[in-house]
Order: structure tokens, then sequence, then C-alpha cells
């Protein structure tokens, strides 16, 4: 396939997005990250790039002239972090410095003016009103810069990712409209939505605290011997309800919520949401199907739609944040196909 446009990819974290923008047909020019493991996963996925590991508050639009080429076509990609908008955060305040991150984008979008944008994040960045909508004020400052932008929640689900997984996705192009990608996947559709297995059916068996020989990213964290009593008394798609009452903490006899933590997943549904905590088995329904621990890293990259070849540098924690943080590339994917159609039909 012809390489038609060059992706610029800001808090790239450890590449999910460039991942699916480079099996859609792109060039992979430039990644950005403050987080040291990402970057150096980035850089050995992704060796034909350049790499800044860096803040990007502490980078002005010309540190990264030498790697932006002005004659091809670009797409800028900015995923921030979404915490500071997720309803999994409960300390949401104003101060939080990641709020302003689209502004500090904005500034690399106005100088260089690529012909195409995408950013993904959590729902909640458009209802957010600390200090005013920092999504609003975003796409007013595209529009003056000339561009078409199109923003819409959706389910990952509709484009093959096997999780409960909404997010909200902003497109856009210099003097054109854009269009979003048509779902793929669900009822009356091309496809049917994928689940646990079909992502993870024949990686090997593994226990609690130990890592395939012949795949360092297939690890597994140790559980506690409560622990294990807990998820050897979880069936299948169960979770707590399902102990005996010397197995419940204090704080879950009588609250009902949060009922996914220490949830086992199914092998013949969608997952949970991946978060950064997604190899934690008190964090969220995480549990292996059937196997007494929690996901490995690989098994939660291939639920998050990587490659099995992608590899993650870092400790276990830092992975399994990698992993949570990412886009899904066939996500991205999706949108690098309808990106190539726009390039295509205005040539």
């Amino acid at each position: 396939m012809i390489c038609l446009i060059k992706v610029y990819d800001f808090f790239s974290g450890c590449g999910g997005a460039s991942s699916g923008f480079r099996k859609a047909g792109f060039e992979i020019a430039l990644g950005i990250d403050i987080d040291n493991d990402a970057s150096e996963t980035f850089r050995q996925n992704f060796p034909e790039a350049e790499f800044i590991n860096e803040d990007i508050r502490n980078l002005m639009p010309e540190d990264i002239s030498e790697y932006v080429d002005t004659e091809s076509k670009k797409l800028f990609c900015g995923c921030a972090p979404c915490q500071p908008f997720s309803k999994q955060n409960r300390n949401k305040t104003g101060e939080d410095m990641r709020i302003n991150l689209l502004d500090e984008f904005y500034r690399f979008i106005d100088f260089y003016l690529p012909d195409y944008l995408f950013i993904e994040n959590v729902p909640g960045i458009q209802n957010f009103k600390m200090g005013g909508s920092p999504l609003e004020s975003f796409v007013h400052k595209l529009k003056e810069c000339g561009y078409k932008i199109k923003t819409q929640v959706i389910a990952a689900s509709d484009f093959g990712v096997p999780q409960i997984r909404k997010r909200l996705i902003l497109i856009g192009a210099l003097n054109k409209e854009v269009e979003f990608p048509s779902p793929t996947h669900g009822e009356n559709r091309s496809l049917p939505e994928t689940v646990f297995s079909d992502w993870v059916y024949d990686l090997p068996l593994l226990e609690a605290g130990e890592t395939d020989p012949e795949d360092p990213d297939h690890c597994a964290a140790a559980l506690t011997e409560k622990n294990l009593m807990r998820i050897r008394a979880t069936p299948e798609g169960g979770g707590r309800e399902d102990w005996i009452d010397d197995l419940k903490l204090d704080c879950h006899k009588n609250h009902i919520g949060h009922t996914d933590v220490y949830g086992r997943l199914s092998y013949d549904k969608k997952c949970s949401t991946l978060t950064t905590k997604c190899i934690s088995y008190s964090n969220g329904r995480y549990g292996h199907p059937v196997e007494d621990r929690a996901l490995s890293v690989r098994e939660a990259a291939c639920l998050q739609t990587f490659d099995r070849t992608f590899a993650f540098a870092g400790k276990l924690g830092s992975k399994a944040k990698q992993v949570g943080n990412a886009v899904p590339p066939l996500l991205a994917y999706n949108f690098g196909i309808v990106f190539n159609e726009m390039e295509r039909s205005s040539d």
C-alpha cells in the first residue's frame, strides 16, 4: 500500500494509535511522550520513527521542525491523558495541570496546520466545566484555523474491539469535510461483535505470578492467599456476590456499588473497559474467565487489539498502565482508512 500520510503522534504513550495508523498504510514520523517506559516501548516498536521523550509543555513548535516534512500530507494525533475527565476520577479539580494539554497541542496545530487531526478521549471531556470546557474552546480555535471538525462518542466494539469501551473521537481536516467511518461489527452489520475468546483463546495457560518463558509480556500479577481463595470461589462471569461471607471485605458487605471489582470475565462476552489497572484482580472485572489469576499484560494488550509481536518496556505495573492508556489500534485503523479514502478522493 502506498503511504499517503505521515503521522505525528503527540501524547503517544506506547503507540496504540500509531500502530493502527501504520496498519492503515501511514508512515509514523514522530512520537512525543513524557513517560519513560512508554517512550522506550514506542521506540522499540516503531524504529522507523523519531521520538521526543519530553513534556509537551516544555517544547516549542519550532523544536520539532527538523522532524516535520513540510512537503508531505500530515496527520497530527493528540490523545492526551484522559484521567482528569474520567468518571473513575472521584477527585476532579480545576487545578489538574493535564486539563490544559489540548491547548498545548493546539500550539503545534496552529504552527504547522496539518492536513488531518485525530483525537481520542473519554466522553467526560465534553462535559467538564471546571474553568470552562477545554474541548469547546479547542474546537472553536480549530475552526478559526480553517478546520472542518466532527466529534462523536463511539463504542469501540462497533469497530471490532472486544470491550465495553466508549470514547469521544474528534476528527478534523483542513478546509475539507470529514466523515466518521461506518461501524463494522454488531447486529445487522457485516461482522459480529468480537468477544474475549476471539482474541486470547490460544495463549498458554498461566498461574498467578507466572511469566510465559516464550513471551515476557504474557505475565500475570501474583495474588495473596486470600485473593486466591476468592477467585477460586468465583465462577466464570461471576463476582464477589458468589463468595461466602468469610471471603468478603467489610466495606463490601453493606455496599452494592463497584460490583466489577474482584470479578471474572466471560469467554463469550465483551470485557470491561481496560484501565491502567487492567491486570489487577482487585481493581475491576479483570479476573481470567477460568484460570485463577488476573489478566496477563499480553491478554490485556490483545483485548486492546495490539498485535502479538508488540513488546512492552518497563515493570509489570508500567506495562499495564501503557496498555490501559492506549488507543485500541483497531479503532485507529478504521479512522486511518477513512483519512486515506479522503486523501485519494482529493487527488
